[in-house]
């Protein structure tokens, strides 16, 4: 039986994911973790095979939480359950040790295949990814410039490409001002970007708006 940990801020994606194993001979949900300070708690006390990981788990960065269970329990496979778009977060994620990579859109069955998949020593990703990463290798699209920003960085690219001012920003991320600031600076630093419209059309260049 396989020992399932579900790490996620949203309770109602612990009981459907429970739910869709609940009669499982093969895959045995055994723990959840709202926030990384449960699972790091649920990790020392029980054996744990799988954590299925948010990248958006409350009050953490989702990369930091995985590199830590990497560095701290190497044994324990982790697959991202995410919302955010495959084309910016997934290859970051499996650098940063993951087995997986899966949308929150993903039926039970996608669901099951990946834990079975991953158990066995695999990584999963879908079909649809590995497209997109062969035809940006193939053409060379500099979408894989946009890998060089973080979550958090990606998100204020786009609310800014929306034309959204920094507090504005500040505002729907909670955010200080300031802090929105400090990002904007970065992005356009990693992007090689001397101001805001060009930042603007460095995204629309590779479709940035349709992540």
């Amino acid at each position: 039986m396989i020992k399932v940990v579900v790490a996620d801020s949203h309770p109602i994606i612990h009981k459907g994911i429970k739910a869709c194993f609940k009669n499982s001979t093969e895959i045995s949900i055994t723990g959840k973790a709202l926030v990384h300070d449960d699972l790091f708690d649920i990790l020392d006390r029980k054996m744990v095979d799988i954590i299925i990981l948010e990248l958006d788990l409350q009050k953490s960065d989702g990369l930091a939480v995985l590199r830590r269970i990497k560095n701290e329990y190497p044994g324990v496979r982790v697959l991202i359950f995410s919302n955010q778009p495959e084309e910016v977060y997934a290859i970051s994620s499996l650098k940063a040790g993951a087995s997986g990579y899966l949308n929150k859109k993903a039926n039970p069955t996608a669901i099951r295949h990946a834990i079975l998949k991953i158990a066995s020593g695999g990584v999963f990703i879908t079909n649809e990814l590995a497209q997109t990463i062969a035809f940006d290798e193939s053409t060379g699209r500099p979408r894989r410039m946009f890998k060089k920003l973080s979550m958090r960085e990606v998100e204020v690219l786009k609310m800014l490409c929306d034309g959204k001012r920094n507090k504005e920003i500040a505002l729907e991320l909670k955010l200080n001002e300031k802090t929105v600031s400090t990002y904007r600076s970065r992005i356009m630093k990693k992007l090689r970007v001397r101001n805001l419209v060009e930042l603007v059309r460095k995204a629309q260049s590779i479709q940035i708006e349709s992540f």
